[in-house]
């Protein structure tokens, strides 16, 4: 089942990344998933935390200037994208983006309207919203594969 969503108001950054901990588990059956807010809304604050929860074994690099950053975990290959400083997603196409997309791996995108046409459906979106000194995280499922993840969530009470 697909089409679910999750709305966590008045999040703070320890909140956030005890969200990133949570989801850990389940994003290790791989998927895609964008990561949408303005800048400072936290997508960068997550993606490190969800990166540092599935240890990865090394310094996660933020890819504002690489555009992709690539780990290993066990058998997951996990790839960070920041699309941020593409202007036009054709850009895109000389970094071989359709043999990230593997089933067994685990693909975070930044900004991923700035590649619009060029990126696969995720399986989740996550939106981030800055609301005053806190921010709020709606998460959206678009595939059964999404709606796993989001199901790692279902408890997220304790986290508040």
């Amino acid at each position: 089942m697909s089409g679910g969503r999750l709305i966590v108001r008045d999040i703070d950054e320890a909140q956030l990344v005890a969200l990133a901990d949570r989801l850990a588990p389940a994003a290790r059956s791989g998927g895609v998933i964008h990561l949408v807010g303005e800048l400072g809304a936290g997508k960068t604050t997550f993606a490190r935390a969800l990166l540092n929860a599935l240890t990865v074994g090394e310094r996660v690099k933020s890819p504002t200037y690489s555009l992709i950053e690539s780990y290993r975990v066990t058998d997951l290959d996990v790839h960070h994208l920041d699309l941020y400083r593409i202007a036009d997603a054709g850009e895109l196409e000389w970094l071989g983006l359709p043999d990230l997309w593997g089933t067994h791996a685990l693909v975070l995108i930044e900004w991923p309207e700035r590649g619009a046409g060029a990126l696969p459906r995720p399986d989740l979106e996550l939106r981030l919203r800055h609301a005053g000194p806190t921010r709020t995280l709606e998460a959206i499922a678009f595939s059964d594969r999404g709606q796993g993840l989001l199901d790692a969530w279902k408890e997220f009470e304790d986290l508040r």
